[in-house]
């Protein structure tokens, strides 16, 4: 985790503050707890190794990648056998040995990699984009290498997700904290660690991340975009009080400063509309997504992810609404009917939004059936199966 504890009682120390250790900058609230991890903690053993890696924050960020790689390679090692990194063309990395990966809408014999070549690929397109100073768009852009398959332009998910936001971490954590490098990284750290279940860990970056750029004074749609990520931890955790407080601040303020037709709106809209649902608060949820999607549609077109959630989310409102009709059922059938091969042929079927769309439609059916059959219990067991996913 990024270190913002004291190493021995974990006093919160944000990322500044505290007592450093002289030699590798291990962090402590006081000298009791620094002299307490010397002579007990074992830290007098791992001193100079840590100093020889950079520093603490180092340290522990060169760690926790090489388990998540390790991680990251053994569950996609069945669905890469026998294949090459289309990178360095290699099964194992010349270096460290990984294997491959993929876990990105890539299918056949495309898009397996290392995730140590994807590190270097996204670290040496954005670094060219610094060294010639080019626009900040410009930059972004190449940063998006660090979460984005460069074949098929769909996001990585899961624990590939996860090792190559601790790739990132690990390459731009000596920057400073003022610098777009460092913050961004963060965010990927914290999106990585969420896409892989690792939640508690992901709200303490999130949490540091926020009250960071508040301390900075960063504009108000970088906080904005922070909140929402923070509220989907939330969420995750099952704290749908503080998930709802902090999306519903991040929804409105993003709408007062972009309007309803921005594509950060938007993402804000479903995520606000699917807490709304979670909260059984299905007239508020089905009412927004009823006026964003059109504007989604307009916006975004058909085939993108986004899109592809928000049709999820109200699908999965009209089902767990016990008030709904069969002719809201209805609809929301067809309309799973229709995204449902969209996702496959645009994210693959190994993909969690095609996975989560298939599955709710297939509770959407059975929730239809039992409705006009009058079968409670059938009822029952569709809606539940509606809701085994989440369209966040």
């Amino acid at each position: 985790m990024i270190l913002t504890q004291c190493a021995v009682c974990a006093i919160d120390l944000g990322l500044t503050s505290g007592k450093k250790c002289g030699r590798c900058s291990t962090r402590y609230c006081g000298p009791e707890c620094q002299v307490q991890h010397w002579k007990e903690g074992g830290h007098d053993n791992i001193c100079k190794k840590i100093k020889k890696a950079g520093g603490a924050e180092q340290y522990n960020a060169n760690t926790k990648y090489t388990e998540a790689v390790a991680v990251a390679a053994e569950a996609c090692a069945d669905d890469t056998k026998g294949q090459k990194c289309y990178i360095c063309t290699q099964a194992l990395h010349w270096k460290t040995k990984e294997g491959l990966v993929r876990m990105c809408a890539c299918r056949g014999t495309a898009g397996f990699a290392h995730v140590s070549c994807l590190a270097e690929q996204a670290k040496i397109l954005f670094a060219e984009a610094e060294e010639n100073n080019l626009d900040p768009k410009v930059q972004q852009a190449k940063w998006t290498r660090w979460h984005t398959c460069g074949l098929c332009e769909q996001e990585y998910v899961g624990v590939v997700r996860c090792a190559l936001g601790w790739a990132c971490w690990k390459t731009y954590v000596g920057r400073p904290e003022t610098g777009w490098a460092l913050r961004s990284a963060m965010k990927q750290l914290g999106n990585g660690l969420g896409a892989a279940g690792h939640h508690e860990d992901a709200l303490s970056v999130r949490e540091t991340e926020l009250s960071t750029l508040l301390r900075l004074g960063v504009d108000e749609e970088v906080i904005f975009a922070v909140k929402q990520n923070l509220a989907g931890t939330y969420k995750s955790l099952g704290r749908l009080d503080d998930c709802l407080r902090t999306q519903q601040d991040a929804y409105s303020g993003l709408l007062k400063l972009y309007g309803e037709d921005d594509m950060f709106t938007l993402g804000a809209a479903n995520n606000y509309a699917s807490i709304l649902g979670q909260l059984e608060r299905f007239e508020e949820a089905k009412s927004l997504m009823k006026k964003t999607m059109p504007v989604a549609r307009r916006v975004l077109g058909d085939h993108n992810s986004m899109m592809l959630r928000m049709r999820w989310s109200y699908a999965r409102a009209l089902c767990e609404d016990v008030s709904s009709t069969s002719e809201d059922l209805r609809e929301a059938v067809t309309t799973l009917e229709d995204a449902a091969p969209t996702a496959r042929r645009v994210l693959g079927g190994a993909h969690p939004i095609t996975g989560g769309i298939e599955e709710c439609l297939r509770g959407a059916r059975a929730t239809l059936h039992a409705h006009e059959t009058g079968d409670v219990s059938l009822l029952r067991e569709g809606i539940e199966r509606v809701a085994t996913r989440d369209a966040k």
